[in-house]
């Protein structure tokens, strides 16, 4: 039996070293897997084996290695590509694992390999790791390795990964902005309430004229702030937790929700955004051969709201009676008559992936339009807000201040 210093990833990504005993690398091979363990290089070696078999590094950065998105749409991609050139599926897994950088990313790519050579199918494999791969993907997978269309459905799928990261950017890209606004007012006012004003108000204390209201009241939110910040913190820390918790409960998804489909201007971007994405996730789920009804629980699930939820499940339960998709959105009043029309046309000429995808490319400019009329109306209403707290600080000092001095050049 021989020795061997080998090289290998866990399923997590982490590389660990060691020397084993085995009767050849074959069996090596299969004595590391049995423990989760997959081998990346090996050499015989004339060293004592180790105790327990592996050499476990300890890599805290292995505690913040999360896979994205965009780098499972990458992989997507060039796997689809490689599969259309003419490689097989466990070729082509074992070349991508090197191109990626993540750990964890390596380790499940070589899991999957091994799986898919050992005779599992690419969906079950992929199925392994629900927290990387979502059900559309894997669903999606399932449909084209039936189909004998995998590297098609592979590409379809990177394309749409692609298009919802693009989405996604562009909500949160709208975001930063308001977001900071609202950091940097928030710093400055505690700053002034904390520093300045009291500096400032101590004077007046020995002053017997009578305060105005609004002074009395900065100085006695300067006292709070600056007394009983750390209660202030506890506080809104407490908030966001108890909302968090109401917002899971179904009354408060129910009831948050739909104000989230109400508010002017928010709601409408929230609106769109969500038939956006129903409209492209169902298209190209239909695209590549799911069952409607399967595709329509999987874009249920990634509506993000749960009023919408429910109209596309009432249109799934509509559909085993027989009925078609659009009627059950229009009699909801959750989505425009021009997209339940489109669906409806799309169902009657049996176009309705192509409908779909015309829907999903005209709301995908309606949501740019919608981000660009919320941040013109945001930052003129950020700066007024800013420039009012501001302004009533400076007001609230100066206004004693100008008493004084007329009283005083009247005597």
């Amino acid at each position: 039996m021989a020795s061997y210093a080998y090289t290998g990833l866990t399923a997590a990504g982490k590389t660990v070293k060691g020397i084993e005993s085995a009767d050849s690398v074959a069996a090596l091979k299969a004595q590391l897997k049995r423990g989760g363990v997959f081998l990346t290089s090996v050499s015989e070696t004339n060293a004592a084996p180790q105790g327990a078999g592996l050499s476990r590094e300890v890599d805290l950065s292995a505690l913040f290695d999360r896979v994205k998105q965009k780098d499972v749409a990458r992989i997507t991609q060039l796997l689809g590509t490689l599969l259309a050139a003419g490689i097989t599926l466990p070729e082509g897994l074992s070349a991508l694992t090197d191109q990626v950088e993540s750990r964890r990313f390596k380790g499940i790519l070589s899991d999957i390999a091994n799986k898919v050579n050992e005779g599992s199918s690419f969906a079950e494999s992929l199925a392994r790791y629900p927290d990387v791969f979502m059900p559309l993907y894997i669903n999606m997978v399932r449909a084209g390795e039936a189909s004998g269309s995998l590297e098609t459905v592979l590409l379809r799928v990177a394309g749409f990964m692609e298009q919802q990261e693009e989405l996604r950017g562009k909500v949160q890209s709208a975001m930063i902005y308001p977001v900071a606004m609202a950091v940097v007012s928030g710093g400055v006012v505690t700053l002034l309430m904390v520093n300045v004003v009291p500096q400032i108000t101590s004077m007046f204390d020995d002053m017997e004229a009578k305060l105005p209201w609004n002074t009395k009241l900065l100085i006695f939110a300067s006292d709070v702030i600056g007394g009983f910040w750390y209660l202030i913190i506890a506080a809104f820390v407490g908030l966001y937790f108890l909302f968090r918790r109401w917002r899971s409960s179904e009354a408060g998804r129910q009831l948050g929700d739909r104000i989230a489909l109400e508010v002017p201007v928010v709601g409408d971007l929230v609106r769109k955004v969500a038939i956006a994405r129903f409209a492209r996730t169902l298209s190209t789920m239909l695209a590549s051969g799911v069952q409607l009804l399967q595709a329509l629980d999987i874009v249920r699930s990634l509506l993000g709201n749960v009023i919408l939820e429910g109209v596309v499940a009432t249109a799934r339960d509509n559909i085993r009676e027989g009925e078609g998709i659009s009627p059950a959105l229009k009699r909801s009043g959750e989505f425009p008559p021009l997209v339940t029309h489109m669906i409806a046309v799309g169902e009657r000429s049996g176009q309705l992936e192509a409908m779909l995808n015309d829907v999903a490319n005209a709301y995908d400019r309606e949501v740019s339009v919608a981000i660009g009329r919320m941040t013109t109306l945001l930052e003129p209403l950020m700066i007024v807000v800013m420039g009012g707290s501001v302004g009533f600080i400076i007001f609230s000092i100066m206004q004693p201040i100008m008493m004084l001095n007329e009283m005083a050049g009247a005597q």
